[in-house]
């Protein structure tokens, strides 16, 4: 059983194989593009741009979330965010990547169809019964806590198993707070409380059916994240985040040909391609 074995999710129709999400953050600190978005207009153009070059959906982000960032204050995060998703939502689909049901409510009013809250409803206590009221669909993500600390959360019995009972209580908790299962895809969390160094990621892609086998579509973010770098590590140094999307490409072949309902990335020509390859392989009995 895949998660492609469960295709349907609310307001985004199945189109076969694994669903590539384009990155825009727009924020001044991002791991993987150091701002180059912080502009309106530029992120405006770069959404267009990632449509062009054939994602499925642009994920548009007012907050860093990368280890160590700090919060962001809501109308400063919404300022950022919401001209671009009301721009894009014109273009194609757009989700918003937030944290905070305010942002989710005026992201949704402007076009947005899904929320990616990589908190699974922890940050906001309102965030479930929003999405529920809403109707859209909600990324529910494996977290532990907020980027300033959440490496050191980082401690697992065993990875696989301890993120697959913390993201089953999850769908739980926001189901009973009013979510259609129809409408959640779970997302394992790559980089966040997982460290590079320790093979949690590489455990978690590993054994992706442990996570499938809840029953709802699965969401892969690997893409740029700091353990490729540490595998590409030369002379002690890892490899710098822009430099490492052949790498998330091939992460990308694989967890699509795994099933992986879809994959968020950041440079997506080689994603898009990887997809399809994945897609025929599957066809294969």
């Amino acid at each position: 059983m895949t998660s492609q074995d469960f295709p349907y999710v609310v307001g985004l129709p199945e189109i076969g194989r694994c669903r590539v999400m384009g990155v825009l953050n727009v924020t001044p600190d991002s791991f993987s593009d150091g701002g180059r978005y912080f502009d309106h207009g530029q992120a405006i153009e770069h959404g267009i741009g990632l449509f062009a070059a054939g994602v499925d959906i642009v994920d548009v982000g007012g907050e860093s979330t990368r280890p160590g960032a700090l919060r962001v204050d809501p109308e400063e995060e919404l300022r950022r965010a919401l001209p671009v998703v009301t721009a894009l939502s014109r273009e194609g689909v757009v989700s918003i990547d937030t944290m905070n049901s305010e942002i989710a409510r005026r992201a949704v009013d402007a076009g947005a169809v899904l929320v990616n809250d990589v908190s699974g409803g922890f940050a906001d206590p309102k965030m479930a019964s929003f999405v529920a009221a809403a109707g859209v669909a909600y990324v529910v993500m494996h977290w532990r806590g907020h980027s300033a600390d959440m490496q050191a959360r980082a401690q697992y019995s065993d990875v696989v198993t301890d993120v697959r009972r913390e993201l089953s209580e999850r769908i739980s908790a926001v189901v009973d707070d009013g979510v259609s299962p129809s409408q959640i895809i779970v997302d394992p969390g790559i980089g966040f409380a997982k460290k590079p160094g320790a093979g949690h990621n590489w455990a978690l892609l590993k054994h992706l059916d442990a996570l499938m086998s809840l029953g709802r579509p699965v969401l892969v973010g690997a893409s740029r994240k700091a353990f490729l770098g540490h595998l590409l590590t030369v002379d002690d140094i890892p490899r710098p985040a822009p430099e490492r999307d052949h790498a998330s490409a091939a992460v990308t072949a694989l967890v699509a040909a795994a099933g992986a309902w879809g994959v968020r990335v950041h440079s997506p020509a080689a994603d898009v391609d990887a997809v399809k390859v994945a897609a025929r392989w599957r066809e294969e009995p």
